[in-house]
């Protein structure tokens, strides 16, 4: 019998333990003087521990503690109906939709263009040099000129976001698609040939199964790439829904925990996409084999 694979509970607690660690270490350095300056000023005598209690546990400061931002986490989620703006489960809704709306969309973009890229020499040279350098604009100088070209054309709240979440998704799908559309062996496309099989036939019975394996993957990162447009799509519109919005209004107003707890939030529902879009993999991967 084969041995079971060590698990990997035991790497990822360690590395967490050791991020906390780290963490908290971080506020004592960062916080130190403010505390010093703001807490402990009219607290004669201090000594090592007043000071590290006053850095983790300062109203505004620079790097908040772990446990602060768990509180503020729970405190948003709890103390407030779904509907409030104070919710976090509010905003982690808005971008979630926009992501998921972008990530269709730019799924469908980046396998039709490596469909016709695949199928077109003209294309191939034409699109894919302007579609790699489409990603060499950064999405923080792009994003207000499509979110004012689009709001000119009457689009407005959940589109707009979309469109930007579209651009950063479409180009890893497009790039692992025209990868594996040109998978399959040439004595399997000349098989199809001797069947007289369709080009259509062949992109539905060869070349579409080979390139699953590479198209895969790719949404992992595409949706997660999307989440990124969606979250930076929400801060030049002055949105007032979405974690993009909370990080903005976080930052207006110098709450850092609230920024921090939206930036946690953001993490925490991109592991969920991602985990979404890797059990579809697994399902589809499992249909397949059998």
């Amino acid at each position: 019998m084969k041995p079971e694979p060590p698990g990997r509970a035991g790497p990822v607690a360690v590395v967490a333990l050791a991020v906390l660690l780290a963490w908290y270490l971080g506020c004592v350095g960062l916080n130190a003087p403010g505390a010093i300056e703001r807490v402990l000023v009219n607290q004669p005598g201090w000594g090592a521990r007043e000071l590290v209690a006053a850095t983790w546990s300062m109203e505004r400061p620079v790097l908040p503690a772990p446990h602060q931002v768990a509180l503020d986490l729970w405190s948003s989620i709890t103390d407030w109906p779904l509907d409030s703006p104070r919710n976090l489960l509010l905003h982690v809704a808005v971008t979630a939709q926009s992501t998921l709306v972008g990530f269709g969309l730019g799924t469908l973009l980046g396998v039709a263009l490596a469909a016709a890229i695949v199928h077109s020499r003209t294309l191939d040279r034409a699109l894919l040099p302007w579609i790699v350098a489409s990603q060499t604009v950064p999405v923080l100088a792009i994003a207000p000129i499509v979110l004012v070209i689009l709001g000119s054309l009457g689009f407005s709240g959940v589109a707009p976001k979309a469109a930007i979440a579209m651009y950063l998704c479409f180009f890893p799908v497009t790039v692992a698609m025209v990868q594996g559309l040109r998978s399959p062996q040439r004595i399997d496309t000349e098989l199809l040939h001797t069947y007289a099989a369709s080009r259509w036939q062949a992109f539905w019975m060869l070349r579409l199964p080979a390139a699953l394996p590479y198209l895969l993957p790719s949404l992992r990162v595409a949706i997660a790439a999307g989440l990124v447009g969606a979250m930076v799509a929400e801060l030049p519109t002055g949105a007032q829904a979405g974690l993009g919005a909370r990080l903005l209004t976080g930052s207006y107003y110098g709450n850092t925990v609230a920024i921090w707890s939206a930036l946690v939030m953001s993490a925490l529902l991109g592991l969920a996409l991602t985990g979404l879009v890797a059990g579809a993999e697994r399902l589809l991967l499992a249909g397949r084999r059998a």
